[in-house]
């Protein structure tokens, strides 16, 4: 079995074409593969996001409104996780496309537009939208990015258990449909040759290029 972890921001490019990639590889490889769209968003995965975009956030302000606005979407993420996984992915997905058209769009309108182009449950919705339960996972997550020592969106943790691997391979730029192939070949000989105690590994793709991965402990 596979299992992917893909940390996203809500208002980030980077994420938005991430989350696709995921979507192609999982339709193409035609194998049992579990995976997961966790929204990161603190103070260091925000300054980290502003460093990147700084046209994005050119006050304090501004930099305000859109920390809330993609808090704001990542709980809007879990709420609509409740009434299935492939629907929350729909509403992310939709939501995202909006955002990033326009960051400054961010309303109560704009959120049940999206849900009701989704075909999502707006009553059911807005139900769970303010239970301590959407909140809780949402802290979940966070901690899970803490665990696996993620600080970055748009970082992916990929795990291969057909291999019974003590670890998952984390990668964070230029995440593409053939790297992730490249990882499925990512056997317990090819293992043998690194230590897996090491922050990073150096894998040779199949265009001849050495890329660093990070180790992620399970």
């Amino acid at each position: 079995m596979i299992e992917i972890y893909l940390f996203v921001h809500p208002l980030c490019t980077e994420s938005l074409a991430a989350e696709k990639v995921v979507l192609d590889f999982v339709e193409q490889a035609d194998l049992n593969i579990q995976f997961k769209f966790i929204p990161l968003l603190n103070l260091q995965s925000f300054q980290s996001f502003v460093d990147q975009h700084p046209n994005v956030c050119p006050s304090f302000k501004k930099r305000n409104k859109l920390f809330e606005a993609a808090f704001s979407s990542a709980l809007d993420f879990k709420a609509m996780q409740l009434q299935g996984k492939k629907k929350g992915r729909e509403f992310l997905l939709k939501l995202q496309e909006t955002l990033l058209d326009d960051g400054d769009c961010y309303s109560k309108d704009m959120v049940e537009q999206t849900i009701l182009t989704i075909n999502g449950n707006l009553d059911l919705f807005y139900e769970d939208r303010q239970t301590f339960a959407v909140r809780d996972s949402f802290k979940q997550d966070q901690e899970i990015a803490k665990e696996m020592g993620v600080t970055k969106a748009s970082t992916l943790v990929f795990f291969n258990y057909t291999y019974n691997q003590d670890f998952g391979i984390s990668v964070h730029d230029e995440l593409s449909v053939d790297l992730l192939f490249e990882l499925l070949s990512f056997t317990p000989e090819r293992v043998n040759e690194f230590d897996i105690h090491a922050q990073t590994v150096s894998i040779e793709t199949k265009d001849n290029e050495e890329r660093p991965f990070r180790l992620v402990p399970k």
